[in-house]
């Protein structure tokens, strides 16, 4: 098992996951969308949507290095994680509610994750 490749995508999954966060904390600080100079401006100028960009800028540029360094057969199954951070962030962040079913589907990720990166 190749511990870097596993440390190096658990920051892209978060990276990820982070993103989509801030993407939705910042669509509840924007007006509704219009092709007006006013509204882009307010997109634009929103500070949480300036940090989903560098989530996903650095989540881009992380991945790029893991395809040039990794088999893509080990590395492409790990972006299944970015579903676990996600998942534990709607209950932190948003108060959401997690039944057994969702935690089943973390554990059938993690599992999964664990098989497919075996060499």
């Amino acid at each position: 098992m190749n511990w870097q490749l596993i440390v190096l995508s658990l920051l892209q999954s978060a990276l990820l996951a982070g993103g989509q966060v801030l993407l939705k904390i910042s669509m509840q600080h924007m007006p509704h969308f219009q092709w007006t100079w006013e509204c882009i401006k307010a997109y634009l100028l929103n500070f949480w949507f300036l940090l989903t960009g560098i989530c996903f800028g650095a989540a881009t540029a992380l991945w790029m290095y893991i395809i040039k360094n990794y088999p893509l057969s080990q590395a492409y199954p790990l972006t299944s994680l970015a579903y676990v951070f996600g998942l534990l962030a709607a209950i932190v962040v948003f108060h959401e509610t997690a039944g057994f079913e969702k935690w089943l589907g973390v554990i059938l990720i993690l599992l999964g994750a664990f098989f497919l990166t075996k060499q």
